[in-house]
């Protein structure tokens, strides 16, 4: 997988490009900010401009290992444009996905390595997560809350390493996933999201530099959902 723009500068949410192939609807550009979606994270929203006008990113489409911005209104740009990511909901995004993070290190802990089995974060400010824990004791999972608030007050520093695959898969804890592994990068390597004295994971989203600059958040709700899993769903207070 090639390594994306934000992912090593998700601040950074506007870039000056080229167009380097184009159809309506769809443009391939030189550079982009924009993160596409997965690992439960939704994709960027922003908008392309060029002299003259700008069409809004509905979505994104990898084909061939390059990755196409899908333009509304069957849009055809060429030349020389400028992508930028709508910064209120990158900020939604890296705030879910960072919290997520924390809930997951606190059930690893508490709950003997329970592995994760899905994650969808929503543009409403709540997500989800889902914990192989047949036998758990829902009040348990709840009482993490003040836990889970108390980390993101602290303002522990997110930061971001990489690691050759059989060095990812030789440190314990590393891959969470029970079923998906984010791919390596083009160079063979497995990105790391460490929040500093809390946690490490394999993870391929956007994320918060420090704890702190996440809203507080509330356990929704807890369900079973079939004979193992356990869905914890999230959401920003505020929002």
């Amino acid at each position: 997988m090639t390594r994306l723009f934000c992912q090593d500068h998700p601040d950074t949410l506007r870039l000056d490009a080229t167009a380097l192939k184009t159809r309506p609807g769809a443009v391939l550009l030189s550079q982009h900010p924009f993160y596409p979606g997965g690992g439960g994270q939704l994709p960027d929203q922003g908008i392309v401009r060029w002299h003259g006008g700008e069409a809004s990113v509905t979505g994104f489409s990898e084909e061939g290992g390059a990755i196409w911005a899908l333009l509304a209104d069957g849009i055809e740009v060429t030349g020389e444009v400028q992508a930028e990511v709508d910064p209120l909901f990158r900020q939604l995004m890296r705030e879910l996905h960072t919290d997520l993070h924390v809930l997951n290190a606190l059930v690893f802990r508490d709950f003997d390595g329970a592995l994760v089995t899905g994650v969808q974060m929503n543009a409403d400010g709540t997500a989800r997560i889902d914990f192989d824990l047949p036998d758990a004791d829902n009040d348990r999972l709840r009482a993490l809350e003040p836990e889970l608030n108390d980390v993101i007050a602290q303002d522990l520093a997110v930061q971001t390493h990489h690691l050759s695959l059989t060095a990812a898969h030789a440190e314990k804890g590393l891959l969470r996933s029970r079923s998906v592994t984010p791919p390596p990068s083009s160079e063979g390597l497995i990105r790391i999201i460490e929040i500093v004295g809390l946690d490490r994971q394999a993870c391929g989203g956007t994320h918060l530099a420090s704890t702190g600059a996440s809203r507080p958040v509330k356990i929704l709700k807890i369900e079973n959902k079939g004979r193992y899993n356990r869905r914890m769903r999230i959401g920003l207070q505020g929002v």
